[in-house]
């Protein structure tokens, strides 16, 4: 793999901590929210995957559209996370990606999106670890 971009955030607190970028963008409290057990009122690990997988799919939408020279609207993408149990007493996720795309056909939208999961890092690195659906909206 070339590297095009690196970068790095550290952690100390962990879900009660707070989190920082290496260039210093990046700086907010954590909290584990209440449904786990924790006091909310900050932003949590789940939230942020969230964001992150969003903006990255949403990326990866525009840019297969691009390469394909398919004009499109306005897009939107909406990443829902769950944070479930194992029966073995850890964790894990499930992703559902809502995506939004104006200005094109369904059937030309469902291929974007479906392409789109394919070039998507995050994409790339849940495939086969973590449950994630896709859905059009």
């Amino acid at each position: 793999m070339k590297t095009l971009y690196q970068t790095s955030a550290l952690v100390s607190g962990g879900r009660d901590g707070i989190a920082r970028s290496n260039d210093g963008m990046l700086e907010v409290r954590l909290q584990a929210p209440k449904e786990l057990g924790g006091k909310g009122g900050a932003t949590n690990p789940e939230q942020l995957f969230a964001a992150g997988y969003a903006a990255c799919f949403e990326s990866a939408l525009r840019h297969v559209a691009r390469t394909q020279k398919i004009a499109i609207g306005e897009t939107s993408v909406e990443a829902t996370v769950g944070l479930g149990a194992r029966d073995d007493g850890g964790f894990m996720l499930d992703v559902a990606l809502t995506v939004k795309v104006n200005g094109v056909d369904r059937s030309v939208a469902e291929k974007l999106m479906e392409t789109a999961h394919v070039v998507c890092p995050y994409s790339h690195a849940t495939r086969g670890n973590i449950n994630v659906n896709l859905k059009l909206a």
